[in-house]
């Protein structure tokens, strides 16, 4: 199993990164969490997971080891794959999740592109007992200071979502809709875009 890859970063494009290590181009489909730490170019280091599948072999890339854990335990789960895993730990981190397990928050989950009131119910019941054991670091949240309407940030929020399955008309209204002036980066105008979509 290939657990983790450090080489360069040769290509970024949500949901696919393209690391070159030594010489040799891994394509690794990746969560915009995920995304969203990592530079444009240069050396990466990225946690793996390896999904051998009759029709393909896929190679799912994390920031952190937290993230990957979620993942692994999010495919154990009957009808979530890691095409449904991927969309979660886009939209929502793993803090996030965490929270809405711990707080047994449906509404919060349904919100999620893929995710109905039965499945959200399923997460909530499967993912208690394992949170436990997983062992994950709250992070702190991070203060907002200046509002900034940056064209970057939109254009990389719309990418995200037409990544995520939404038509790019649909992803620009999404974007159009958000009116919250606290949101600095393009994660936090994805996640506000879902919401508002629900």
């Amino acid at each position: 199993m290939i657990g983790w890859l450090k080489g360069e970063l040769k290509m970024k494009q949500p949901p696919l990164l393209m690391v070159d290590v030594g010489g040799v181009g891994y394509e690794v489909l990746a969560p915009m969490t995920t995304f969203y730490s990592l530079p444009e170019s240069g050396t990466v280091e990225i946690f793996t997971h390896f999904v051998v599948r009759e029709d393909a072999q896929q190679l799912y890339g994390f920031s952190d080891t937290n993230d990957r854990a979620l993942f692994r335990q999010l495919i154990k789960i009957n009808g979530v794959g890691p095409k449904l895993a991927l969309a979660i730990l886009s939209s929502i981190d793993t803090d996030a999740f965490v929270e809405s397990v711990e707080s047994s928050d449906v509404n919060r989950l349904v919100k999620i592109p893929g995710i109905g009131k039965k499945t959200a119910e399923r997460l909530l019941i499967e993912m208690k007992d394992k949170l436990k054991d997983l062992g994950f670091t709250i992070k702190p949240q991070q203060s907002v200071n200046d509002i900034t309407a940056s064209s970057s940030i939109t254009a990389e929020a719309e990418s995200a979502l037409v990544a995520l399955g939404y038509k790019l008309q649909d992803a620009i209204k999404m974007i159009q809709s958000v009116k919250d002036e606290s949101i600095t980066t393009a994660e936090s105008l994805i996640r506000a875009a879902l919401k508002q979509a629900t």
